[in-house]
């Protein structure tokens, strides 16, 4: 007979779990569906920006305006994770993430059909709240999955969408900028598949993934006081500014950069993209694993003080080097997310959605403030200036130094 459990991550729910589901390994089926929902969710945030030169020269915008839709996506995406992670915390809904993902089918046929500056940020808005509902439950998913190997799950999780952001802009210069706006809706096929998965990741969810959380309690980290935790995740919070306010200025104005310095179309600054997001999806998948053997803060330490020299150099070279300094910074700096991701799970245990809400409202919210600095920035002294002192921001990874040390108890 089935027999109530505490959840763990569920801190006030009981469920019953049936003792004859199949038990705790890696679930590679399920971590690698919740991937590829991820792949296919951040495949279509990386659309918006990759159409931003389209956009630009169609709507007549300034960098600032540009600046101001990737705000208002980010700041959408960001400020509704952590409250959406702490109610699920409490009160499971695993019907969330296709739910969001719904919601983002609706931003993409709005963004399709937008004629005024105010619709793009209409449009914005709903991709925004789409992605905010996804989060937090499909990482939890990933977790349920993950047996024990929480990096290991986090960083394939993580490699999925960083594989969709990779593979956005290349459809998007392949179908976007040559037929214009209305082609964008070609990716509400997307949406619409990422739906189809996330129902069949939410069946199983229903079905198994909280005996699931059950069993991973004994793996669980014993966490940290109250006052350690404010400063683990204030030095979090500073080495999330510097991973992603440098990270926007890739995302969001690279392709700019490369066209005003290097003088290449908008499909070959693209391509050089390209190159930089699937650096960042071999990062994020390496730093999961190794984060597991050697720890989260070493994983850290490396991210950011190995890319320093690689980003000091970077405005100072030409094209063949840029390049291959891009996918150089995107490797080694893509290695701390699943890493910081972990660590704030282990600081706090048993609220892995508020976690995962934070922890990726934090990425949008840093990233959308950061992109609409950098595009004012932009404005007043030039795109290869902005690059020239976003440089310097991989050094804030000294905070590293000031993270209070995570413990876990052994399964």
């Amino acid at each position: 007979m089935p027999q109530p459990v505490p959840n763990p991550d569920h801190a006030s729910a009981v469920v019953p779990v049936d003792i004859s589901t199949p038990p705790h390994g890696f679930a590679i089926r399920v971590v690698g569906a919740a991937a590829f929902a991820h792949l296919l969710n951040d495949l279509i945030q990386a659309m918006l920006p990759a159409i931003f030169p389209m956009l630009k020269a169609d709507f007549d915008l300034s960098f600032g305006q540009i600046g101001v839709i990737a705000l208002v996506y980010q700041i959408t995406a960001s400020l509704l994770q952590p409250w959406i992670g702490l109610y699920t915390d409490k009160r499971p809904l695993p019907w969330m993430s296709p739910a969001g993902m719904a919601v983002t089918f609706i931003g993409i046929g709005v963004l399709a059909m937008a004629h005024s500056y105010a619709m793009l940020l209409v449009a914005a808005a709903i991709v925004g709240v789409g992605s905010a509902t996804f989060h937090p439950e499909a990482s939890r998913v990933a977790r349920m999955g993950s047996g024990g190997r929480f990096g290991t799950a986090q960083s394939t999780f993580q490699v999925g969408g960083n594989t969709g952001s990779a593979i956005g802009p290349l459809l998007a210069a392949a179908i976007v900028i040559p037929h214009g706006q209305s082609a964008i809706a070609w990716f509400l096929l997307v949406a619409a598949l990422a739906v189809f998965v996330l129902l069949r990741l939410t069946k199983w969810t229903v079905q198994h993934g909280q005996a699931r959380l059950s069993r991973l309690a004994v793996t669980r980290g014993t966490g940290l006081s109250r006052g350690k935790i404010v400063q683990a995740m204030t030095v979090v919070s500073v080495l999330m500014f510097a991973k992603f306010v440098y990270i926007a200025s890739f995302t969001n104005y690279f392709t700019f950069y490369l066209i005003q310095r290097f003088g290449v179309s908008v499909q070959q600054s693209q391509v050089v993209l390209f190159l930089f997001l699937g650096a960042i999806a071999l990062g994020t998948f390496a730093g999961g694993p190794i984060g597991d053997r050697i720890g989260r803060k070493a994983v850290i330490w490396i991210s950011f003080l190995g890319v320093a020299p690689f980003a000091l150099a970077l405005p100072h070279v030409g094209l063949a080097m840029t390049a291959i300094l891009a996918v150089i910074i995107g490797l080694v700096m893509s290695s701390a997310f699943a890493a910081l991701v972990v660590y704030a799970q282990e600081a706090v245990p048993g609220r892995v959605g508020m976690v995962s809400g934070v922890m990726f409202g934090l990425m949008f919210g840093i990233g959308g403030i950061g992109a609409a600095g950098l595009g004012q920035l932009a404005d007043a002294r030039g795109i290869v200036w902005v690059y020239q002192v976003t440089a310097f921001l991989p050094l804030l990874g000294l905070a590293t130094a000031l993270l209070p040390q995570t413990t876990r108890r052994a399964a």
